[in-house]
């Protein structure tokens, strides 16, 4: 059969996909705007993009560590140069990043406009870099000093997956504090799709932190961590439950993750639930299953958890 056979039953099988497709189109409008309508308040569509966002913090990351995430052939002369014009293309589109953020917050929560609330949060962000950038020395110094594998620090910043996470950590965290959640949110999910690390950014974290190989960390939303911390990896920090309310809808934001306090060391696979606190100077076994808070200085094993939870 020559071509121009077959270019009729051709034409007739595109033109019945077309037909198909229309009423695919047709359903997924009706789902969309009418039986299964979730657009915030019905109405908005301007949403903070994950891909921007991507970009945005390749940008930070480049204008707090220039020679490591942006360019290694930096010199004296250029740096600075190559520092502000990053960070002004970086905070130039996180502005849009907020204000888009800003629209789901609940309406009359202020009288003034989106755009000049997100200026004022970046504003305010992008003052506080110079303090962030010394907690992430620490924060890297603790990495470089608590790992004997480690050769240097340029190998911590550039390889380790757990040094990865703690900077979009404390990124994310200063946005939600100045009141941009929903982006903080997404700086987070890109960092755990990224590192197999899941930090919650509203989680408090203090200085001189280490997540060690790092892959399966959890970190809730509650959770307070003290300063000179060591997790390994496949540690849960998480809640033991949730509390419901008269219709048994879950409250928000109740305390319900663990407190750690300083130089609290935790071992891989150990998993710690609900608003207990584990005392200064405590080390957590691998494998542990902690539900009750432990003194200062407590060294807690598998087989002593399963003695206290029988008891």
């Amino acid at each position: 059969m020559g071509i121009n056979e077959q270019k009729p039953g051709l034409q007739q099988a595109a033109q019945s996909t077309v037909a198909d497709l229309a009423d695919v189109v047709a359903g997924l409008r009706l789902s969309r705007e009418v039986t299964h309508k979730i657009r915030h308040r019905g109405q908005i569509r301007e949403l903070p993009s994950r891909a921007a966002l991507e970009k945005i913090r390749d940008g930070l990351f480049a204008a707090l560590f220039p020679s490591h995430y942006g360019c290694p052939d930096l010199t004296d002369e250029t740096i600075d140069y190559f520092v502000g014009h990053t960070l002004s293309q970086s905070l130039t589109a996180l502005n849009e990043q907020v204000r888009r953020d800003l629209l789901f917050l609940p309406p009359g929560h202020t009288d003034t406009p989106a755009e000049e609330q997100a200026t004022a949060i970046v504003r305010d962000f992008a003052a506080q870099l110079p303090c962030l950038r010394g907690m992430l020395a620490e924060d890297l110094m603790a990495a470089y000093q608590g790992d004997p594998a480690a050769s240097s620090m340029a190998e911590v910043l550039l390889a380790y997956p757990g040094m990865r996470a703690i900077i979009h950590h404390r990124l994310a965290n200063v946005l939600h504090k100045l009141g941009a959640p929903l982006v903080a949110r997404l700086l987070a999910g890109i960092s755990q799709a990224e590192t197999g690390i899941d930090i919650h950014p509203q989680a408090q974290i203090g200085q001189r932190f280490f997540i060690d190989h790092g892959t399966g960390v959890v970190i809730g939303q509650t959770a307070i961590i003290g300063e000179n911390v060591r997790l390994y990896q496949h540690v849960t920090l998480g809640a033991k439950r949730f509390t419901e309310d008269e219709n048994g809808m879950l409250v928000k934001g109740e305390p319900r993750h663990p407190i750690i306090e300083d130089n609290v060391v935790i071992y891989a696979g150990a998993t710690v639930l609900g608003r207990i606190t584990v005392g200064r100077g405590s080390t957590i076994g691998g494998n542990v299953w902690l539900t009750q808070s432990v003194p200062p200085g407590s060294i807690i094993t598998q087989a002593q958890s399963r003695l206290s939870n029988e008891a």
